[in-house]
């Protein structure tokens, strides 16, 4: 599922027009970057937690030549999946 595809469900199951659904899960999503670019935990009951962890910096290996390169320090954004939604595909 994409995000047109969750739009286009919004709409129909909630008698909105494309535009107003697009406006809702944009919004949806965008709070989410916002909140994770301040370095604040999203957490969706029944869903799950969003956060972002940060690795340190490290020398790697190019893989063909063997060389040694230095990967810098980097921030990942990290889903963990809540336990109704694990209990959810599990059942």
């Amino acid at each position: 599922m994409n995000k047109s595809e969750i739009i286009k469900i919004m709409a129909e199951e909630n008698f909105l027009s494309a535009d107003e659904a697009a406006t809702v899960v944009n919004t949806f999503f965008d709070s989410i970057r916002q909140a994770l670019l301040a370095e604040r935990r999203v957490e969706i009951r029944g869903l799950g937690s969003f956060k972002i962890k940060e690795y340190a910096g490290y020398a790697g290996r190019n893989p063909k030549t063997g060389e040694v390169v230095s990967v810098a320090p980097k921030k990942l954004p990290f889903f963990r999946a809540g336990k109704e939604l694990k209990e959810f595909v599990n059942s």
